[in-house]
């Protein structure tokens, strides 16, 4: 799985309540064809990322093809590592 192009756009709280700093992440993917992952529309990711002074995490995720289908898949271990390392490297270029 490798990302070839991503957006990202941090999620404001109008009022104020929430703590740290919230980011939308769409994530375009690309699988091997023998993956079960894979679609001829293609597939991306998208990812509810937190960050704050202390914490990083993804809070949520889920996998779409470019026909809009949502997939009910989840993220081997290593895979959400990687995901989580990016997101921590790309979220300041929505700031």
């Amino acid at each position: 799985m490798n990302i070839n192009h991503y957006t990202v756009e941090q999620i404001k709280d109008p009022t104020g309540i929430l703590s740290g700093l919230r980011y939308e992440f769409f994530l375009s993917l690309e699988v091997d064809e023998d993956d079960e992952l894979y679609s001829e529309a293609g597939i991306s990711l998208r990812v509810l990322f937190y960050k704050d002074e202390q914490d990083s995490r993804v809070l949520n995720y889920h996998f779409q093809t470019g026909t809009g289908e949502i997939l009910d898949f989840a993220l081997e271990e290593d895979e959400e590592s990687e995901i989580l390392q990016f997101c921590n490297e790309h979220a300041a270029s929505a700031e």
